[in-house]
């Protein structure tokens, strides 16, 4: 499996994360074997968040891999906290401490490599977080950090304050999410592509050295569906299953290796608890797309070019 920086740290991960979210919709059996088979395929980095199945997803993803050191030490965790059920968001030092105990209690592990404050808080303290950042990287809780769904204003002030390096923005992007790189082609033009509603956070994050990681990757709008087999989208379709035929390749892999394609090193977290799926997914590791292929696949999502 082909691996890359996570962010400016010296870890090195795979190009594909293993989103754990519906991992709880397994029975225990079963999500050992989906673990087993992702660490066959050089999937070790592994994508929680304490709010998926109420920590539920947590629970089962040690007792199916019977956590030990040893097997500790061959993966990648990342964890994700700061959406509070029953209240909106909190990155108060209180409520991110306890958030990573129980992140750390659940996962049967005494470190996270990788901490992502979830979604923005408006009333964020920097100076708050960078004093959690710094007790949970000295206690060897944490070893790096990250955010998700933050523009490039919000993780600037919070890298003003705080020392650690920020590693990733977890953002959602796919062929049907690419909101992105349009208002970067669209640039100087007066049309609704044009809109820059991100803060050109592909640049910015490129810029810093700060991975994106790109959530719901096969998803259009936002949890409306995936594209694949949508009849709103019988052209993409059309297009990615010839250049899916002439590689040899699911759709699937097609779609992934869109992706990766992009120069900025995005790196995929895949959602699917399939484990043929996943094996498609992680064959886009081998694709390198080439310029027209992604340009044909990008305008046949309906992206016009000016």
């Amino acid at each position: 499996m082909r691996t890359m920086n996570l962010g400016r740290t010296k870890a090195q991960v795979p190009v594909i994360a293993v989103g754990c979210m519906r991992l709880n919709g397994l029975e225990e059996r079963e999500a050992e074997r989906f673990i087993n088979g992702a660490m066959e395929l050089g999937l070790n980095f592994f994508d929680h968040a304490d709010i998926y199945g109420k920590g539920a997803c947590e629970e089962l993803f040690a007792k199916a891999v019977h956590m030990d050191s040893r097997k500790r030490e061959k993966m990648i965790l990342q964890s994700k906290c700061g959406i509070r059920p029953g209240v909106a968001f909190d990155f108060s030092k209180k409520y991110i401490l306890e958030s990573v105990d129980g992140i750390l209690k659940r996962l049967d592990t005494e470190y996270l490599d990788v901490l992502v404050l979830h979604r923005p808080d408006a009333l964020m303290e920097p100076e708050e977080v960078a004093e959690v950042f710094d007790s949970l990287e000295q206690s060897g809780k944490v070893r790096h950090f990250g955010v998700s769904n933050q523009k490039p204003m919000q993780i600037q002030l919070l890298q003003k304050y705080v020392k650690q390096p920020v590693a990733v923005d977890q953002l959602q992007f796919g062929i049907c999410h690419a909101g992105m790189i349009t208002q970067g082609i669209h640039v100087n033009m007066e049309d609704d592509a044009a809109a820059d509603r991100d803060g050109s956070v592909l640049d910015f994050c490129r810029l810093n050295d700060i991975t994106i990681q790109a959530w719901s990757p096969f998803q259009y709008g936002y949890f409306d569906g995936v594209f694949f087999g949508s009849e709103k989208y019988p052209k993409l379709n059309k297009v990615i299953d010839e250049t899916a035929e002439n590689y040899g390749v699911s759709a699937t892999t097609i779609a992934a290796a869109w992706i990766l394609r992009h120069p900025a090193g995005i790196q995929i977290v895949s959602g699917t608890m399939n484990a043929g799926r996943l094996e498609e997914i992680a064959q886009a590791a081998d694709i390198r797309l080439t310029r027209e292929e992604w340009y044909r696949i990008y305008m046949a999502a309906g992206n016009i070019l000016p």
